[in-house]
């Protein structure tokens, strides 16, 4: 029977890594809003010569964006194997200082002006880095916190990671917001755009101050404490991962299309102006914040199936009506506000249990690894490459409405692969 002393100690450390899973979360997500908010900017600055459009300029920074998502599989694998053999802690620590080093270099990158043809050659080998760190990130810090988390409320402490996605993306929109507003458009593009990456140093040296304090898992722990752990079946690691990517698909391209990718569409494709598009952005973000933690909550009493099938439903369902009335002239600025948070909203759905569900599909000994691999390939292909898709196939088509068929087609294979939950998974013990 525990003591009063020891439950406390035992809530100090669940908060604490809490706290230490998610810092590092929020200055990933938000470094990656801001790049994805500032496409447009970044495009004129590192991919725009003479002879290039501004169409081929913005369809090569997404290019460059697609291609850190590339590198997090790579990341998900080498430091999950070392996240499973030596500790979350260590491993979450590396990955931390790794993330700060990259975002902050972009801040201090020569542009196209200064260096010529070097300048996007310097920044995707930076993005590079970031996918690096990024891949080990999500795998142990859902690790920590589906790990350290009462069995009766894994979806709640899961949602924190999806909720400080929201957060960050929130703090990237909302400093783009800011400095579009107060600065001149050539202070922006001159020297403006540096201030989100810069920032990433001060936030990033918190991080580590919170990481450094944090204790080990008592699942990990207790595996490393059997005298012949067993090792992971590496055939059932690899169902689980190709399944977990059919069931966080609809999640991927859902979440980046509204979320981030949105700012350039409606600059791009519906003519909005920056301030605007960053408004609409600001809101879609605001919908996905408010239903993360409700909808964690709510799956560990119903169970993460039918929430998340909700939510990918709902985006296969209101898909094409939520981006017409954004394509309607006539369509006042309060329902357009609405739509983008509605739109938010339902991706929210699918948002907040997920972590949960996917630290349900592994075993201890796997688990930093599985996720983090079934979460970096679905991102890698669903989201990092969402802005290239759309904006190449609106440029290659003419077709508006691509946005809309990109979320529904993968959200409704999700639909598919989610069905195939078991009802119990959120009232089952994690496995060692």
């Amino acid at each position: 029977m525990s003591t009063p002393v020891a439950a406390q100690i035992g809530t100090a450390r669940t908060r604490r890594s809490l706290v230490a899973g998610t810092v590092g979360n929020f200055v990933e997500w938000y470094e990656f809003g801001a790049y994805g908010f500032f496409a447009t900017v970044i495009a004129a600055n590192f991919f725009s010569s003479t002879s290039t459009s501004d169409a081929e300029s913005l369809i090569k920074t997404y290019a460059s964006f697609a291609l850190a998502f590339f590198f997090r599989p790579i990341g998900a694998a080498v430091f999950g194997r070392v996240g499973d053999r030596i500790g979350r802690r260590p491993t979450l620590i590396l990955v931390l200082l790794l993330m700060t080093l990259s975002t902050t270099l972009i801040g201090l990158l020569p542009t196209y002006a200064t260096v010529g043809a070097a300048a996007p050659w310097l920044l995707t080998l930076v993005r590079a880095l970031q996918g690096l760190s990024a891949g080990g990130e999500f795998g142990g810090a859902v690790s920590i916190m589906t790990e350290f988390a009462p069995r009766t409320k894994r979806g709640l402490y899961g949602a924190w990671q999806s909720f400080t996605v929201a957060l960050g993306l929130l703090a990237g929109a909302g400093l783009a917001a800011t400095l579009a507003t107060v600065l001149s458009q050539e202070a922006l593009t001159d020297w403006g755009w540096r201030v989100p990456f810069l920032l990433a140093l001060p936030l990033g040296l918190v991080a580590l101050w919170l990481r450094l304090r944090l204790d080990e898992t008592p699942s990990f722990a207790r595996v490393q404490q059997q005298a012949e752990p067993r090792p992971a079946g590496k055939a059932e690691v690899a169902k689980a991962i190709a399944l977990g990517i059919g069931r966080l698909m609809g999640w991927s391209a859902a979440g980046y299309t509204f979320l981030v990718v949105m700012p350039s569409y409606l600059q791009a494709t519906l003519n909005a102006t920056f301030q605007q598009a960053l408004v609409a952005t600001v809101l879609a973000n605001a919908g996905f914040a408010a239903s993360i933690m409700p909808a964690g909550w709510l799956s560990d009493r119903i169970g993460r199936r039918p929430v998340m099938v909700a939510g990918a439903a709902l985006v296969v369902v209101l898909a094409f009506p939520l981006m017409n009335l954004l394509q309607d002239e006539d369509a006042g600025n309060a329902a357009k506000g609405a739509a983008v948070f509605v739109a938010g909203l339902v991706v929210g759905l699918m948002a907040g249990p997920g972590p949960a569900m996917l630290a349900e599909m592994f075993p201890t000994r796997a688990r930093y690894t599985g996720l983090g691999l079934a979460y970096s390939l679905s991102n890698a292909v669903f989201s990092g490459s969402a802005g290239l898709i759309i904006t190449e196939l609106i440029k290659r088509t003419g077709n508006i409405d691509i946005p809309a068929w990109y979320v529904v087609v993968t959200c409704a294979v999700s639909v598919v692969a989610l069905l195939t939950l078991r009802g119990d998974d959120h009232r089952r013990e994690l496995r060692d």
